[in-house]
């Protein structure tokens, strides 16, 4: 079982994924990593692990979309991601490498689909970012300390 820090660094992700969202509404069909990801087995899992997969996916996806749509390059959500993998997975190293594999799955995703910042591509972002705030608030209220 993970401590309550981990759910505190969740927190505090979720808590920027809020700050970020704006109104979110798509109307255009965008791509979307697989939301049918595997349950979580094995080595220290967590009855959140799912849900922390398909953060990671998002974060991957948000982190792509903004450096696409903005002038200058930022590295805020890759950091944090990376914040959130070791603290949350620590030395499992199966945890590492889904967390890892699932922030990467996102990011390519919509890297194979867009090349330049349009406006589909801004609102994708934008709904990610709001998915991703609630998947964080549901996972600091079920499973937070």
């Amino acid at each position: 079982m993970t401590s309550a820090p981990p759910i505190l660094r969740l927190a505090l992700t979720g808590a920027l994924l809020v700050f970020a969202v704006g109104a979110a509404a798509q109307q255009e069909e965008t791509p979307q990593p697989d939301k049918a990801t595997p349950p979580v087995t094995g080595e220290n899992a967590t009855p959140y692990d799912q849900r922390l997969v398909r953060l990671a996916e998002i974060l991957g996806s948000v982190h792509y979309l903004r450096n696409l749509c903005l002038k200058a390059e930022e590295d805020t959500w890759r950091r944090s991601t990376q914040e959130l993998i070791d603290k949350e997975a620590g030395d499992e190293p199966k945890r590492r490498e889904r967390l890892t594999a699932a922030f990467n799955r996102g990011y390519r995703t919509f890297a194979s689909v867009y090349t330049t910042c349009t406006e589909p591509a801004t609102l994708a972002e934008q709904r990610y970012r709001a998915e991703g705030a609630t998947l964080a608030s549901e996972i600091v209220a079920r499973f937070g300390n």
